[in-house]
C-alpha cells in the first residue's frame, strides 16, 4: 500500500487543480467571450466528450498499458493548459473549446484506467481500503479546490489558476512514472506484449481482418457481460438514474439558496457542499477501516440499493423548506449515503475479471455522464415552471423507485450481494457463475470500493465526483 498512498497523493494534487479550474475556467470563459451561452457551450462540449470517450476509454484500457495511458492523459492536459496560457488573446476563445474536448476525454480515460487498475495495484483483498483512500483524497481535493478558487482568481488572477492546474497534472504524471506498479493482470500483460510483437513484425492481411473483428467484439463485450449479469446491469442503470437526480439538485441549489436569502445566495450552497463533503469523507473512512479488519467484505449490492434510496431521499429533504439545521443534517446524511453507494458500486465493478473491467468502467462512465447531462437539460427546463422541491423530488424519486425495485429483486432471490472476486485466472464470458437465475455477482470474496468515492457524475464535475 505504500506505493498506492503515493499514487493517492498525486491523484489528489491533480484533482485539486481540476476543481480549482472548474470554477476559474467557467468565469474565464464568460470574461473572454462576454456570453453566458458560450460558457454553457463549454460545459456541454466537455460533457458530451466525456460521454463518447467512456466507450473509447474502455477499449483503450483493455488493449494498452493503463499506467502509460494515465501518464499520457495527465501530460496531454498539462500541455493543453500551457497552450491556453501562451496563446494570443484573440485565439483563446476558440482554444477553450479544444481544451473542453481534451479535458473531457483525458479525465474520463484517466478515471477509467485508474479504477480498473486498483485490484491489480493493491490486490483484490485490499481494494476497499485502497478505494477509500483514493475517494478521501479526491473529496479533500474538491473541498480545497472550491474553497481556494475564489481567492486564487481574485488575488492572483486566471493565469495563476490555470498554471496551478497545469502544474498539478505534471505532478500527477511524475508520481505515476516513478511508481513501480502493475496495472494489469500478468496474463493480460503477456498477451498485450505478444500482440505488440506481432504488429511490430508486420501482421498479414488476415491478421488485420482479425483485428477489425476483435474491435467489434470489444464494443459488444460489455453489453454481453451485462446480459449475463442482470443485477450488474441494474446497478449501472441505477447510476444513470442517480445522475439524473444529481443534476437536479445541482441546478436547483442556486435557485433554492437565492429564495432562502436573496442578499446572500451563496451561503446555503456553501453550507450544503461543505456538509455533504464531510459526510462523504466520514463514510469512506468508515468503510475502509471496517473492511480492513479481519479481511471483511465491503458493502454489497443490498447496501448499494439501500444507500442510493437514502441518498436520494435525503436530497429531497434538503429542498423541503425545513429549518436550515435540518436541511444541513440531511446534506450530511446524503454525503454519507453517497460515499457508501460509491464504494459498493465501484467494488462490484472491480470484481469483474481484468480483461472485462475496463469495458465495464468505460460503459459506466458514459452512462453516468449521459444521465447527468440529460438531467441538467431536463432540470433547467422544469425549474422554469415548477419549484425546486418538485423538480428534485421527481428526478430523485425515479432513482428511489428503481433502487427499491432492485432491492426487492435481491431479497426475492436471496442475494447477499458482496462484490465477487473471481478466482485468479478466471476468464469466462460472464466472469461470474450464475446463481438463482441471476448472474453470480453475489459470490463472496476475501475482501471487499470504491475507487473515487466520489467522485459522478457527481456534483459539480462531469466525472461525477460530487452528487
Amino acid at each position: 500500500m505504500r506505493h498506492f498512498r503515493l499514487l493517492v497523493v498525486g491523484n489528489g494534487v491533480s484533482a485539486y487543480g481540476s476543481y480549482l479550474n472548474l470554477v476559474a475556467l467557467n468565469v474565464f470563459i464568460y470574461e473572454v467571450t462576454d456570453s453566458a451561452l458560450a460558457a454553457g457551450l463549454f460545459m456541454a462540449v466537455r460533457l458530451m466528450t466525456s460521454v463518447v470517450s467512456g466507450f473509447v476509454s474502455g477499449r483503450l484500457v483493455s488493449a494498452y498499458d493503463r499506467k502509460r495511458l494515465m501518464v499520457g492523459a495527465d501530460l496531454t492536459q498539462c500541455a493543453a493548459m500551457v497552450a491556453l496560457l501562451i496563446a494570443p488573446a484573440g485565439g483563446r476563445a476558440g482554444l477553450l473549446y479544444v481544451l473542453a474536448v481534451v479535458t473531457g476525454f483525458c479525465s474520463t480515460l484517466s478515471g477509467v484506467a485508474l479504477r480498473s487498475s486498483i485490484p491489480e495495484i493493491v490486490g483484490p483483498e485490499l481494494r476497499v481500503r485502497a478505494n477509500s483512500l483514493l475517494a478521501t483524497g479526491r473529496s479533500l481535493a474538491m473541498i480545497a479546490g472550491f474553497a481556494s478558487a475564489g481567492v486564487v482568481v481574485a488575488q492572483l488572477g486566471y493565469v495563476a489558476a490555470i498554471s496551478l492546474d497545469a502544474a498539478s497534472f505534471a505532478v500527477s504524471a511524475s508520481v505515476l512514472m516513478s511508481l513501480p506498479i502493475r496495472t494489469k493482470a500478468e496474463r493480460a500483460e503477456k498477451a498485450e506484449k505478444a500482440e505488440q510483437a506481432e504488429k511490430a513484425a508486420g501482421g498479414s492481411e488476415g491478421g488485420q481482418r482479425g483485428g477489425a473483428g476483435e474491435g467489434k467484439a470489444e464494443n459488444l463485450g460489455a453489453l454481453v457481460l451485462l446480459r449475463a449479469a442482470p443485477v450488474l446491469a441494474v446497478m449501472i442503470a441505477v447510476r444513470a438514474a442517480d445522475g439524473l437526480g444529481s443534476s437536479s439538485h445541482n441546478v436547483a441549489l442556486p435557485v433554492y439558496s437565492s429564495a432562502l436569502d436573496p442578499s446572500h445566495p451563496a451561503t446555503f450552497v456553501s453550507q450544503f457542499w461543505a456538509t455533504w463533503a464531510i459526510g462523504n469523507i466520514v463514510m469512506q473512512q468508515i468503510c475502509g477501516r471496517w473492511a480492513g479488519r479481519g479481511g471483511r467484505q465491503g458493502p454489497g449490492e443490498r447496501a448499494f440499493a439501500i444507500g442510493a434510496c437514502v441518498m436520494s431521499a435525503a436530497f429531497i429533504v434538503v429542498f423541503a423548506g425545513l429549518p436550515t439545521g435540518v436541511a444541513v443534517a440531511a446534506a450530511l446524511v446524503a454525503g454519507m449515503a453517497d460515499g457508501l453507494t460509491e464504494i459498493a458500486y465501484v467494488s462490484r465493478l472491480q470484481a469483474a475479471p481484468d480483461e472485462q473491467r475496463g469495458r465495464l468502467f468505460g460503459l459506466s462512465a458514459s452512462v453516468e455522464n449521459t444521465g447527468f447531462g440529460l438531467g441538467m437539460l431536463v432540470s433547467g427546463a422544469l425549474l422554469d415552471r415548477f419549484t425546486p422541491l418538485q423538480v428534485v423530488g421527481l428526478l430523485h424519486g425515479l432513482a428511489i423507485a428503481l433502487c427499491l425495485g432492485m432491492f426487492v429483486v435481491l431479497v426475492r432471490y436471496g442475494r447477499t450481494g458482496g462484490g465477487a472476486v473471481p478466482a485468479a485466472g478466471a476468464s469466462s464470458a460472464e466472469g461470474v457463475a450464475p446463481t438463482a437465475g441471476l448472474s453470480g455477482e453475489g459470490a463472496t470474496s476475501p475482501a471487499g470500493p470504491s475507487a473515487e468515492g466520489a467522485a459522478p457524475p457527481a456534483g459539480p464535475s462531469v466525472e461525477s465526483e460530487a452528487r
